[in-house]
Order: C-alpha cells, then structure tokens, then sequence
C-alpha cells in the first residue's frame, strides 16, 4: 500500500475554456467511479469523466449562489446544494434539467448526507438547522420533509456508514453526537418540553477546560431554549460533583429528550427545579422503559452528547471545527481544526469508544484522540475540506498549493492494527503538489487508485501511480 501510493503523481490538470466557474468547493465521485463532480463557486456543476480526464457537461447554472457540496445517492442520481439556500436533485440520464428542487433552508445550505437504508436525505445548513427529506415521495415540486435537529454554531454534519449516529461540528469548537440514530423521529426543538444536561469534572486528559467554554455552551443551551413550549422550565446544566466550580468548566455533556430520560437526580449537587408536561399512560410506560435502559447503562434513541474534542497544543483558545469526515467502516472521525485565536491549524482523527459509561449517571465520552498532524493554516478564512481513503487507511489532506497523503504508521496499516496508547502523530506518506492557489477539497476515488483536487482559482488536479 505504501508503494503504490508512494508512487502517485499527478496525472492531469483540468482546465474550462470559459474559466467562469470560480473556486472549487467540494469533489465527488459517483460510487461506481465513472464520474467526478466538482461543484464550484459561480453558481455551477461540472462533470467529468476521471479516467479519461474528458469534460462531459457543465451544468452552468445549477444554483443562484455557490454550489457547496455534492452527494450521490446512487449511480445516476446526485443532490447538490448551495449559498442560494435550496438543495437540487439531478439525474445523469437526463442533465438538461433538474428532477426537483427542495425548499425548506434559510441560508447557506452546506452539506448533504443520504440514508440508503430509509432512502431520506438529511442536509445541513448556517441556519442551524438539519432537515430530513423523504426522497421515496418525490415529485416535481420538491420531497415531503421536516426539520429534524437545531443548533447554532453549525458548521458540518455526517452521519456513521451505518447510519446508527450523527455528528454535527460547530464553529465553537463543540462536537455533537446523536446516538442510536432515528431519523424517522422528529428533533425539532420545539417537540422538547424539557432538555436537562449533565456535566461531570473529568479527571481524563483527554477532556480539556476551555475558558469560554462554558459561555458557548451556555449560548446553545440558551438557543435551544428560545423554541421551547416552555422555556421556563430548561434548567440548564446541573453539577453531578458538588465539589466543582466555576473554575472548572464543563467540556463534556449528555442531553436527551425528555420523554426518554430518568428524571431521577442524585442527592449531591444542584437540584432543578421545573415541572415536566403531563404525558399520557402510553409515555408513562415508554418513560419507565426508558429508566430501566438508563439503569442498564444503555442510550435512549436520539441521545444527544455533546463533547470538546482535544486538539493537540490548544492552551486555553478555542476552535472552529470546519471539516468533519467519517472513517469507512465507521470506526473513528476525522476533524480539521482551526484556531480562533492564532495560526495553527490541526488535522486529527478520533476513535470511537463504544459501550456504556462505567458510571450509568456519569456521561460517556465517545471519542478519543488517536492521531494528529499540524496543518499549513495557508488560506486562513476558506474551509479545507479532507477525507479517508475508500479502504480507510489513508487519509488526503489540503496542504497549501498542494495535498498530503496521510497514513496511521509508515505500513499504511488499519487503523485497529496502530491504535497508539497516547496520540501519535500522522505519517505524512506522500506530499503533491499540483496547484498555483490554495487547494480547498479533495476526494479519493471509490474503485481506481487516484486522488482529485480542487482549488481556489477553479483548478482540478488527477493524481495517480506512475510506475
């Protein structure tokens, strides 16, 4: 693997006659890997043919604004979204037109994930918002949907291969996971009567104490609040530790629907105050059901968890997570991060730790850092967007005019095979160089071994062995 990765070189540069198409957002690849898609910053869709390097068509005005991101669904059809606020469906049968065009956003829509099991579209966008979108009843005039989740601070959203979890990074340094993934079930804020967190001072090197964390968390809590039935009944954060103060802040929390959360609380610490809505004998039932798995150690369906994710040489300053990506096979995430305060800019991967908290009362951190790599911050203000290799033992980074291949170890080895005690840094196996601007995204090839990138001056550059 190190060989024949070690032996990629850029293969073909491709360039537009008209060059009216701008940066280059985001690539994408149709799983069979017959096509590339790039979208880009003026308003349009191209697409090639990768193994060929040949234009096939160039959908020039595919949106009314940048075109962020593109997600095939299967072989012939793909979503693209954009500043403009909608999402389009295409069909490469037939590319004169769009099959649709979904509404429902309020600015910036930003990315595309797409549940091949349940066939629902989930998308994300700066207005805090995750929709779901049923694309099994879809017509000419758009696909029933409903918002499924809210937050500010949104940057990226990914759901797990498997579909079981939703990750959702924010410019506030935050990630949120929604565990025991249900997409069927609405999340929308409104449909909480009550949302109770808890926090715990953690004695794990892992979980670091930012200074203005607790106000960012504070301002979500609050933001979730301003939707509620009843908002006057959100008691926020309560201390499990009663020895905690407000020197030692929160950086890892536990939120749940409340019809899915013990209402049970410790005698030590803060107690809250609020009363809960009435429900019916059905929600009683489902409720002690619920206790009793909370008592087993194990989640309620949704459960949200929210976490600080170390990154390495972080000294009191906080981070913007921009890129967010997810291991193949689904066994760790993958966050670009940049920081708020200088310079530095971080690529890291983090395992997932599965199974319940030691403690059933205390809250489980899902993620450990495993690997990391400092990043040339060129381009400061544009989001580098990375990703795994189709076998998920690589990773392709931006690295100012060019790329880095990325590897756990100098074997390029599976991640299980490498987890280090302590985190390690990442090998950088290969670095290419192709670009006259700042590269923006890149994408590994889901069935050839080659590599796209794209720029900020609307340049794609192949990369591929040469023996």
């Amino acid at each position: 693997m190190t060989n024949l990765y070690g032996s990629i070189h850029p293969a073909d540069s491709v360039y537009l006659s008209t060059r009216t198409h701008g940066a280059v957002f985001n690539l994408e690849y149709s799983p069979d890997g017959s096509v590339l898609t790039v979208a880009c910053e003026q308003t349009e869709v191209l697409l090639f043919d990768p193994i060929s390097s040949k234009h096939i068509k160039t959908l020039s005005e595919a949106h009314e604004d940048c075109v962020n991101n593109i997600r095939f669904l299967d072989n012939r059809l793909f979503a693209t979204c954009s500043d403009d606020t909608t999402i389009a469906l295409w069909d490469l049968r037939k590319l004169n037109t769009k099959v649709c065009t979904l509404h429902g956003h309020t600015s910036w829509v930003k990315n595309i994930e797409y549940d091949t099991n349940t066939r629902l579209l989930v998308t994300s966008g700066f207005d805090g918002n995750v929709i779901i979108w049923d694309t099994n009843r879809c017509t000419e005039d758009g696909c029933p949907h409903k918002k499924f989740f809210h937050t500010r601070f949104l940057m990226r959203m990914r759901l797990t291969p498997d579909c079981s979890k939703m990750l959702i990074s924010t410019s506030s340094g935050y990630l949120l996971i929604l565990h025991d993934l249900d997409l069927t079930k609405s999340l929308e804020v409104g449909s909480y009567p009550i949302l109770r967190a808890r926090r715990t001072t953690s004695s794990s090197a892992l979980l670091l104490n930012i200074p203005f964390g607790a106000k960012v968390m504070a301002q979500w809590i609050k933001s979730l609040a301003t939707k509620c039935d009843n908002p006057s009944s959100i008691p926020g954060f309560h201390t499990g530790d009663p020895t905690s103060t407000s020197s030692n802040l929160p950086t890892h929390a536990t939120i749940n629907n409340y019809r899915d959360l013990t209402t049970s609380s410790s005698s030590s610490g803060s107690r809250v105050s609020g009363s809960p809505c009435h429900h019916n004998d059905s929600n009683s039932t489902e409720k002690h059901m619920s206790r009793a798995s909370q008592r087993e150690g194990v989640s309620p369906r949704n459960s949200l968890e929210v976490l600080t994710p170390e990154v390495p040489g972080e000294r009191d300053r906080g981070n913007c997570i921009t890129s967010l990506q997810l291991h193949p096979k689904g066994w760790a995430t993958l966050l670009r991060c940049s920081s708020n305060t200088d310079d530095q800019e971080w690529t890291c991967v983090y395992e997932f730790q599965e199974g319940a908290p030691v403690r059933p009362v205390s809250p489980r951190c899902s993620l450990r850092l495993t690997h990391y790599i400092e990043e040339a911050n060129v381009g400061r203000g544009y989001i580098k967007e990375l990703c795994f290799s189709p076998d998920g033992r690589m990773i392709s980074s931006p690295h100012g005019y060019g790329i880095r291949l990325l590897g756990f170890d100098k074997q390029c080895s599976e991640l299980v095979d490498c987890l280090p005690k302590e985190a390690s840094p990442l090998r950088v196996i290969r670095s290419l160089y192709s670009h006259n601007d700042v590269v923006l995204t890149t994408k590994f090839s889901p069935t050839h071994c080659q590599i796209a990138s794209g720029c900020l001056s609307g340049r794609v550059s192949l990369y591929q062995p040469k023996f």
